[in-house]
């Protein structure tokens, strides 16, 4: 009942062959697999085809993404059935459309480009999308989509392999969130609304630092607006002032914003300062120096610094208050500009 909630269910999975061939299918709902509890039923591939067979009613492409091999069960439309001649349509109408629009010739035209993209060769590039079924003990794709990639210079490639790693951190190795919050949980929603708020603060002011007085004002309105209701006939029950849910609204709020690696406190003490991660500058030339420098030593020079290994001297030269989140952001952050790159999963080497 509570699947729905997980946008997952909904959408085709991006998964690795691999994933996708390990998966775990539900014993009371045959048809439907489980990725890190997520509920998973339809699927979206792109790899290469090394291996196909031909029937009447569909082809059977092995598809190979660098993680393993899956069946793609193709099934064929009416006009893949067809076995006329691709010219005849064309020959017969040409005299008739010359300087013209012919619909039955561009049909023709349609049908023969719809057939060159659906007849796919060894060593040819495929993308398929749709449910993932076990028969005979083994694991296929049925495609509801099919289709041949040209991808010359390989950038489709490319941007599949940045894409479906920032997928599998921000969403599927993640566990789902499938308890339905109530509707007077205002105390949650209100969280959430401060947690936003004061991320669009930080982002439109782009400011390195604050102290919490210097966002709590933001978040007035959030206290404010919360309802006040009692019996007529009760008595008013004693309970935290309006500045009191403030502070403790603002506390929790800026833990949600360290769980998360947004912000961080380089310093521990009475006077609280919190940095901004994303625009931490200091850190930002730490995080880079230790990944040149490490890089050069004979440990870390064919793979690169492995991401503990850069947690754990950041705290020893910067600040121990450094979270593993906050340092994955300056990691992602180094990489879009190009200032270093991930040779493997969890290391990182410069240019």
């Amino acid at each position: 009942m509570l699947w729905g909630l997980d946008p997952v269910f909904s959408a085709f999975a991006r998964l690795y062959v691999r994933d996708i061939l390990q998966m775990t299918e539900s014993t009371q709902v045959p048809g439907i697999y489980f990725y890190n509890s997520h509920p998973i039923y339809k699927v979206d591939v792109l790899g290469t085809v090394v291996y196909k067979r031909e029937r009447d009613d569909f082809f059977c492409y092995g598809v190979d993404d660098g993680t393993g091999v899956i069946n793609c069960l193709c099934w064929k439309n009416d006009l893949l059935k067809e076995e006329a001649n691709p010219t005849k349509s064309g020959g017969k109408h040409s005299d008739g459309a010359k300087g013209g629009f012919n619909p039955a010739t561009e049909l023709e035209k349609l049908r023969q480009a719809q057939q060159s993209r659906c007849h796919l060769e060894i060593g040819e590039l495929l993308r398929v999308r749709g449910p993932v079924k076990t028969s005979r003990q083994q694991r296929e794709i049925m495609a509801s989509t099919y289709y041949k990639v040209n991808d010359p210079v390989m950038a489709v490639q490319i941007a599949w392999m940045m894409e479906v790693p920032q997928l599998y951190r921000q969403c599927y190795d993640k566990p789902p969130q499938l308890q339905p919050t109530a509707t007077g949980a205002s105390g949650i929603s209100s969280l959430s609304k401060a947690t936003n708020t004061i991320k669009d603060f930080l982002k439109q002011t782009s400011v390195s630092r604050f102290r919490p007085y210097d966002v709590q004002d933001l978040l007035q309105p959030l206290i404010s607006s919360q309802p006040q209701t009692a019996s007529a006939d009760q008595e008013p029950v004693a309970g935290p002032s309006a500045c009191q849910q403030l502070r403790q609204l603002l506390k929790e709020a800026l833990e949600i914003l360290q769980d998360e690696g947004i912000v961080y406190r380089k310093v521990k003490s009475q006077d609280e300062v919190y940095h901004v991660t994303a625009h931490d500058t200091d850190l930002r030339i730490v995080v880079k120096d230790i990944i040149r420098e490490d890089s050069k030593r004979e440990k870390y020079a064919e793979k690169g610094c492995h991401i503990l290994h850069i947690l754990s001297a950041v705290r020893q030269h910067y600040s121990l208050n450094v979270s593993k989140e906050a340092l994955e952001l300056v990691l992602k952050s180094l990489e879009c500009n190009s200032d270093i790159v991930s040779t493997s999963d969890s290391h990182y080497t410069v240019f």
